[in-house]
């Protein structure tokens, strides 16, 4: 895994990191970026809650046996 990591990202310095946030920015506008942000956040959190919950199921059902 860290042998990827360095491949994609060992690639990719400062100032490609700066173009490609301008290139953001321009896509979507100042205005859209904190909306889609948001969104991005929040689908990250209902991932998180979901593997919890998943993870939870299970040792209940564990401890059921």
């Amino acid at each position: 895994m860290m042998i990827l990591q360095t491949i994609f990202l060992g690639f990719v310095g400062p100032w490609q990191w700066i173009i490609i946030g301008l290139a953001i920015l321009l896509l979507f506008g100042g205005k859209k970026l904190p909306e889609l942000m948001k969104g991005l956040g929040t689908g990250i959190k209902e991932f998180k809650n979901a593997t919890n919950t998943e993870e939870e199921d299970k040792k209940k059902e564990e401890s059921k046996d």
